[in-house]
């Protein structure tokens, strides 16, 4: 167990009484008859409980318990008191006192009390652990223009209780993006239910959603809360809202515009406080054209739109989400996290993504795993992500064609612009900032190497469109 109680009371018979007990237990015991000797027990060794006498010789104990409080300790206080007073008791726990005892003591009831103070102090460390981890793993990486404009948007979307629909392709991230509006959110304390609208067959959607009651339909043996009322307070996520058929777009529409609805097989009205994100990777206006989603379900839930990028559109993030990945499957896997070569990483660039940030998620972790040294190496990508571009600037690099080491050094230079302008979506000023260049020294370069601007002056504000020239 090897959790440490320290007993402070001015008492000996007490001290000696207590100490025994639990340490009959398995707990390790400090003993202070002072508020100065339990500070300075608290300081050489910090303690997981305290059993505290609010009446010391030197103290008050609810001062030295408002104290500790004050330093944000993190261990549970029993208070003790010989004087019956229940204004005491009632201080000692508005100052944050787990339980109060009243002496004589009952051995018993001393025991129990420490048990359950420290399963609780344990199972509050625990959720605090896990809530951290939700958090780090859940976090949008990212400083591409794109992922800040996003973040941004997310702020100020998740201080509002408004309904959002988030648009993106598949592998992009939006369920991560929904869960971030949650956590900023007035929400963030309570549920956050996710219903993955594709995965469900019709004929279950409505049960998943509100829920039934026994005898409801075949197979419905006992009354089942949906995702609705599970979410009471909270927010529900709607994913693919657009896989759903329009008999259950229409029930959703009335709790969107209620709160309200019925379980399945019920006419009892049940009220909720529900907080609606949906996403979908298909086109809404689209599908309201073809008939197959409500324009006024559409406009119910579109409040705010927000749209995830995809990878191909943010590749400057590809490092920092390798440098994401491959720390937390090392967590994971409890190894030491490796290292990817600068020449791999720069190909990572170069490769399109069509799963987006899943497909970059899973190849780092197969990598993690599959690779044995330290480091990942060109050499270890898949073909499709070598690609031929790695191949012809090989190819640059070894040819002997050169007539000067000037021609060689121009060559270079020039491939090099070029592989920048595609990995910053041609954007002229972002290209000139990672390459630490006067924007007009840049223009110049372009002009040297035969990349002429399509659009004249569309690049005074870094938004110029480049394309090859000869």
């Amino acid at each position: 167990m090897n959790e440490r109680v320290l007993i402070v009371d001015d008492e000996a018979g007490i001290r000696t009484t207590l100490s025994g007990i639990l340490e009959d237990e398995g707990y390790r015991v400090t003993l202070a008859a002072t508020a100065a000797e339990a500070r300075e027990a608290v300081l050489q060794e910090p303690c997981d409980l305290v059993l505290l006498d609010l009446a010391l010789p030197d103290q008050n104990g609810l001062e030295l318990l408002e104290a500790w409080q004050r330093e944000r300790s993190e261990a549970p206080v029993i208070a003790i008191s010989g004087h019956g007073d229940v204004d005491v008791a009632v201080k000692a726990t508005r100052l944050g006192a787990y339980d109060f005892l009243e002496k004589p003591l009952s051995l018993s009831r001393v025991v129990l009390t420490v048990q359950n103070a420290l399963e609780k102090a344990r199972m509050t460390r625990r959720i605090e652990f896990l809530s951290d981890q939700l958090e780090r793993d859940h976090v949008l990486v990212g400083e591409s223009p794109s992922m800040r404009r996003l973040k941004a948007e997310l702020q100020r979307a998740a201080a509002a209780d408004s309904r959002i629909l988030i648009h993106g392709e598949n592998g992009t991230g939006k369920e991560l993006v929904a869960r971030q509006v949650h956590l900023l959110s007035q929400r963030a304390a309570a549920a956050f239910v996710e219903v993955n609208c594709a995965a469900i067959p019709d004929e279950l959607i409505e049960s998943e959603l509100f829920g039934h009651v026994k005898g409801a339909f075949t197979g419905a043996s006992s009354d089942r809360a949906g995702r609705f009322e599970q979410a009471d307070g909270g927010t529900i996520f709607l994913d693919e809202v657009a896989d759903m058929s329009l008999k259950t777009q229409a029930k959703v529409l009335r709790v969107l515009q209620e709160q309200r609805f019925e379980r399945v097989g019920s006419t009892a009205s049940i009220q909720v406080d529900v907080r609606v994100l949906a996403a979908t990777n298909k086109d809404l206006l689209e599908e309201i054209r073809q008939g197959r989603f409500r324009d006024d379900l559409y406009f119910r839930l579109a409040v705010i739109p927000l749209r995830v990028p995809p990878l191909r559109e943010r590749r400057e993030d590809v490092p920092l989400l390798v440098r994401h990945f491959v720390s937390r499957f090392a967590r994971d896997l409890g190894s030491s996290p490796k290292r990817f070569d600068p020449l791999a990483v720069e190909q990572l660039m170069e490769y399109a993504w069509p799963g987006n940030v899943r497909e970059l998620r899973n190849f780092v972790e197969r990598m993690m795993i599959m690779v044995p040294g330290e480091e990942i190496s060109l050499s270890d990508l898949p073909d499709p992500m070598r690609g031929d571009v790695t191949e012809s600037f090989r190819n640059l690099l070894l040819a002997d064609e050169f007539k000067s080491l000037r021609d060689a050094r121009a060559a270079f230079e020039k491939r090099y612009i070029e592989r920048k302008l595609r990995q910053f979506g041609f954007n002229v000023k972002r290209v000139a900032k990672a390459l630490d260049l006067e924007r007009s020294h840049l223009y110049r370069k372009l002009r040297a190497y035969g990349i002429e601007i399509l659009r004249p002056g569309a690049g005074d504000d870094g938004s110029g469109v480049l394309g090859s020239g000869g």
